[in-house]
Formats: C-alpha cells, sequence, structure tokens
C-alpha cells in the first residue's frame, strides 16, 4: 500500500464547475455541486441552496485564483492541506469516543472489532512494523476503548504499537481514493487467517465503516462517503433460520428431561431450556428473569411473564461498570416491558424450580450453584449432553436443536404454525413484524393450505 501523500499529490489546473441542480431528496428538494477535476466528475449535494451555493463559491474562487486541484479528493489544495492532517487513525480515536456512551457492550466490543481491521488496512507498512497481534491487542484493550484510553497514555506493554499506528496511519482522504476504499472493504469480509468471513459479520463490520465515514462527512472531513460510491457486492445474509433445527414436542419433552437427570448442575438449567422452548426467550433473557417478573396462576393454568431486562455475557470490560450487568431488551428502549404467555407446562417447570432452589422474592430465577451468573460455556456443555442422550448419531450430527437457541426457533415456529397472527408472534418474541416475517417467511408462508381451508369455510365453499 502506498505511503500518506504529502505535497507531491497529483494535482491539475484542468478544473471546471457548473451551476448548482435542484433534486428531489428525502425529505423534500436538496442541492447538488457538480464539478470535474483533470476529467474525473465530482458531486456534492446539500439540504439548502445557502450551502450548495456557498461551496460552489468557494470552489469558483479557487479556480479564478489559479489554485491547484488535488485530483484524488478533487478538491482545491488549500482545503486539502487541511483535511490531510486528518489521518484515519486520529478520526477512528475520535469517531469510538462518540460513539462509546450511547453503545450496549456488545455493540461497544463490535466496533472495536470493525475499527481494528480497517485500521490495519489503513497503515502503511513499514520495516520496523510491530507483529499484527501486538498491533491488535493494542488497539482492544486501549485504543478503541474509550475510558481506558482517556485514564492515560498507553501503558508500555502497547506503547511502541500505539506510536507506530500514529505515525502509519494514511490520510482519511486517501478513502476518496476508489482503490483505497475498495481494498478496506475487501479487507473487511476476511478473517484474520485470510479465509471468508461470514456474511453477516462482513455486514455488521461494513455498517460500522460506514457509519464513520458518514460522521466524517458531518464534521467536514470528507465531501461524501467514499465507501457509498462504490459498487462493491457485499457476501449474502441469510435471515432465515435453517428449519432442520426445529424439534418436536416428543424431542423437546425428551430433551428437558435429558437435562434435569444430569445431577445439580441440570437441574438448575432445566428452567433455563424450558423458559426458551415455550416461552421464546433468548438466553440472555432467560439468564435475567426474576421471580417477580412471573405472574402464576393459584390452579393449573397459563401464567405471564413481565420481561423488562436482558443479561448478555461479555465481559465487563465492556460495560461502564466494569462488571457484568443486566441491561435493556434487544433493540427496545430502557424500561419496555414485554409480556410473554407462560403455557401450563412450563408453569409447572416454574414452580418445582422456584420450590427446589428456594427463590426468594426479586431473586434471579437462574443462578449457579454459588449465586453466580450461568456463564454459556456450562449450559452449552450441559445442552449437549442431553443432545448425546437423546439423538441417535446422526440426530447428533445434523443442525437439529444444535445450540440452545433452536429452542427459540422451535417456540415461534411453533406459534405460528398453530396459526397464532404473526403481529402478536412478534411482540410475544420481541421482533419487529418486518423481522419475523423475514426469519421465519417459510412457516408463514407454509399456513397457505390452513388460510385457503378458513377463507373456503367463511366464503360456504
Amino acid at each position: 500500500m502506498a505511503g500518506p501523500p504529502g505535497d507531491e499529490a497529483p494535482q491539475t489546473f484542468n478544473v471546471r464547475v457548473w451551476a448548482v441542480t435542484r433534486v428531489d431528496g428525502v425529505k423534500g428538494y436538496a442541492y447538488r455541486v457538480r464539478w470535474q477535476v483533470a476529467g474525473r466528475r465530482r458531486s456534492q449535494t446539500f439540504p439548502t441552496r445557502a450551502l450548495a451555493d456557498s461551496t460552489r463559491a468557494e470552489l469558483m474562487a479557487a479556480s479564478r485564483r489559479g489554485e491547484a486541484f488535488d485530483i484524488v479528493s478533487g478538491l482545491p489544495r488549500s482545503r486539502v492541506r487541511l483535511s490531510r492532517g486528518t489521518t484515519w487513525w486520529a478520526w477512528s480515536l475520535a469517531y469510538a469516543d462518540i460513539k462509546w456512551p450511547t453503545l450496549a457492550p456488545i455493540s461497544r466490543r463490535s466496533l472495536a472489532e470493525a475499527l481494528i481491521d480497517a485500521t490495519l488496512q489503513l497503515s502503511a507498512p513499514t520495516p520496523n512494523q510491530p507483529p499484527v497481534k501486538d498491533l491488535r491487542h493494542a488497539m482492544f484493550v486501549w485504543a478503541y476503548h474509550a475510558p481506558h484510553r482517556a485514564a492515560g497514555a498507553p501503558s508500555a506493554e502497547v506503547g511502541d504499537a500505539v506510536r507506530w499506528l500514529e505515525r502509519s496511519s494514511l490520510p482519511l482522504v486517501q478513502l476518496e481514493e476508489p482503490s483505497t476504499a475498495r481494498a478496506l472493504l475487501d479487507a473487511l469480509s476476511r478473517r484474520q487467517d485470510g479465509t471468508p468471513a461470514a456474511a453477516t459479520t462482513v455486514a455488521r463490520k461494513r455498517a460500522v465503516i460506514y457509519n464513520a465515514l458518514e460522521l466524517a462527512v458531518e464534521h467536514r472531513h470528507l465531501d461524501t462517503n467514499p465507501v457509498a460510491k462504490l459498487r462493491w457486492k457485499a457476501p449474502r445474509v441469510t435471515d432465515t433460520f435453517d428449519s432442520r433445527s426445529v424439534v418436536n414436542p416428543r424431542q423437546a419433552r425428551a430433551l428437558l428431561e435429558a437435562v434435569a437427570s444430569q445431577e445439580d448442575k441440570g437441574r438448575r438449567l432445566t428452567v433455563f431450556f424450558a423458559l426458551m422452548y415455550y416461552a421464546a426467550l433468548r438466553p440472555s433473557e432467560a439468564l435475567a428473569v426474576r421471580l417477580d417478573d412471573l405472574v402464576l396462576p393459584e390452579e393449573p393454568g397459563w401464567g405471564e411473564l413481565h420481561l423488562a431486562r436482558s443479561n448478555a455475557e461479555i465481559s465487563g470490560t465492556w460495560n461502564d461498570s466494569g462488571r457484568r450487568g443486566s441491561r435493556q431488551l434487544k433493540h427496545r428502549a430502557q424500561g419496555h416491558v414485554r409480556v410473554v404467555p407462560l403455557p401450563p407446562q412450563l408453569v409447572e417447570h416454574l414452580r418445582s424450580h422456584i420450590e427446589e432452589f428456594n427463590v426468594r422474592d426479586g431473586g434471579r430465577l437462574i443462578r449457579g450453584p454459588y449465586g453466580g451468573t450461568v456463564a454459556a460455556r456450562i449450559y452449552s456443555d450441559v445442552w449437549q449432553q442431553a443432545r448425546k442422550a437423546v439423538f441417535t448419531p446422526a440426530e447428533q450430527a445434523s443442525p437439529m436443536a444444535r445450540r440452545p437457541y433452536d429452542l427459540r426457533h422451535t417456540a415461534v415456529s411453533t406459534w405460528l404454525a398453530a396459526g397464532v397472527d404473526s403481529a402478536q408472534v412478534a411482540a410475544w418474541a420481541g421482533h419487529s413484524v418486518a423481522v419475523l416475517h423475514r426469519v421465519y417467511a417459510h412457516v408463514v408462508f407454509g399456513r397457505a393450505d390452513v388460510a385457503r381451508g378458513r377463507i373456503e369455510e367463511i366464503l360456504g365453499g
């Protein structure tokens, strides 16, 4: 990769500026400035004519006074010199600081992972470059962890790596060169070992970089988002789940019995898996359920769960408190409560669990032997033991209930197959209707025969 361009960057006096044009914008009219530098057309769109006229006037003035234009960015050299003072490294640190307060812990870690990949790609290699693993470590523990960086200079352990990244970072404006922006997206689509990354991973990382560049435009470090102009095709993301992962009621009951047979550890977790199978909870939601969230009937029958929190497993490093803790439901505002029905079978599981493990008012339903939160590693091991006890070797090798999360897919599929309205299913599962239809499309469409039969019945066929 070429090093940072300086005053020797290609420039030209071959400039042409056209009149401002009005275009249809998302929220009414917008105004576009168009100009040409060394035969390459440029444009920038503004929400008001005043802003567009001001930018056009600036371009015209630079051209009339004989100022050279930078071919890479399309800007007058006076503006380029100011822009070149901002490197990708400097902007990425500022961007991490901007986003940190509003992100959930998992999103903070995901943001850091995307910025690390981008920064490695946008750094000019040198003979004295530290090992890549050291560069990644420095960015993960200090650079893109806003509180750690705010606490002071990097430690001696990561100091050399941080100083190299600062020296070697490319100017942000160089991303306006299509080959640089394309190489960045290509880097995001690969794992560290060079193999293709999962489509969902690529989409998540591209979204972070796209947003970072959008904010760079807002802060006037760039004129336009260079990624938005590329004809780059990301790997296709599969939204729907694998229907082979769904189990039938007999298999589900057998799996829960196999979990309960695993001594104390299994008995503590039986209700955890039951909440996912009967109430479609995510694992992080099931771990956060407290006794006060339950409305259980006096006699056998249906109950209700008033779910208001989640307890996703992530290192306390990414929490403001420094400890793992609960937070609002996924994609919901603080204080949002989701009401989920509890069928009689689940009510029976809950009553048995509360009595056996002496759950007190306000206490978490699912706890480890010493009262702590159950780690994903623990409940995953228990689940795999249950699969071995219930399934044949061929079924164990199949996607059938491969992950505990597949119990949630089973629950939602069961509700849809039973004819429950999709809007109601979405509300119970904590989805939007659009996401429900996209992820469970094959289940929704599979109800066509039932729907036709009901229409025929109404029409008197």
